[in-house]
């Protein structure tokens, strides 16, 4: 049985990753203290009464600094107990734009008095075990709320999988790098649809746009030199254990290209055995 740990910065979506879990089915318990964390767990896996589904969120509220999450880990470790870890994270300029919008504070600005970017460089220091340990780390710095959910559900709607899934997410440089990949992509070598007028207001999803876009023999053959990387890699990365794994396919404005190609590759990755999520995250962007 596999029990999921959340956690992460303040302010990144620890709130909302507990709506979607509880949303699938997971049973969720917030703010445990660090020193408590294996007793609850060892409690869990009683085999009288077991508890199938469970996260639990474990942040900077329950613990005062590294050393107790390090404690509480090797708890966890002592007794064999199976957890993943799953770390939201986002930048520190969007984490205080967040705050100033909800005119929050956050929670060690609240009890130490010090301003927000100080409280976040602590609060990672904090967190660091939990960072260095975590199985999923998730950016939502650009996420919209319902991409969000649905990063959550594609994740774990059966439950921490044991097997690597794999995420295939679209973007446009213009906009910023997704944080989280581990493979980028880079199309923008390609004839661009943007400059082409019937096609600039649709975007990779639309027939026409994927026609043009694959009419061209570099992008067959770019194609098929990513496909062949992929075969290689994955199982590669799959055997030494990693259980997520995130390409990111880049082109300008991430409406056209970008999306013609991240389709292609994680239908590839299905052919390949792998649990694929699709993800278009700059498509309904303004340019």
């Amino acid at each position: 049985m596999a029990f999921l740990i959340v956690t992460g910065i303040s302010g990144a979506g620890k709130s909302l990753a507990v709506n979607a879990l509880e949303d699938i089915g997971f049973f969720c318990m917030d703010n445990i203290p660090a020193r408590l964390m294996g007793s609850i767990l060892s409690l869990a896996v009683q085999p009288e009464h077991p508890i199938e589904n469970l996260a639990v969120v474990m942040d900077v509220r329950g613990a005062r600094d590294s050393k107790e999450i390090e404690e509480a880990l090797a708890s966890l470790d002592e007794q064999k107990i199976d957890y993943k870890i799953l770390f939201l994270d986002a930048q520190d300029d969007v984490l205080q734009r967040r705050y100033k919008e909800t005119r929050r504070r956050h929670p060690i600005s609240l009890s130490e008095g010090i301003s927000t970017e100080r409280a976040l460089k602590k609060e990672r220091e904090i967190l660091r075990p939990l960072f260095e340990r975590a199985n999923y780390i998730i950016d939502t710095s650009l996420l919209s709320t319902s991409q969000h959910k649905e990063r959550i559900c594609d994740l774990f709607s059966e439950g921490p999988r044991k097997a690597m899934a794999v995420t295939v997410v679209s973007f446009g440089f213009k906009f910023g790098l997704p944080k989280e990949s581990d493979l980028v992509f880079d199309v923008r070598c390609l004839p661009n649809p943007f400059y082409i007028k019937e096609l600039k207001d649709k975007t990779g999803l639309d027939q026409e746009v994927f026609d043009f876009v694959m009419q061209f023999p570099e992008s067959k053959e770019l194609l098929k030199r990513y496909e062949s990387m992929l075969e290689y890699s994955l199982p590669l990365y799959a055997k030494e254990g990693k259980s997520q794994l995130m390409i990111a396919v880049g082109c300008t404005g991430g409406k056209h290209r970008s999306i013609t190609f991240a389709r292609q590759i994680a239908e590839y990755c299905q052919k390949l055995g792998f649990a694929v999520a699709v993800q278009h995250r700059d498509v309904a962007r303004k340019n």
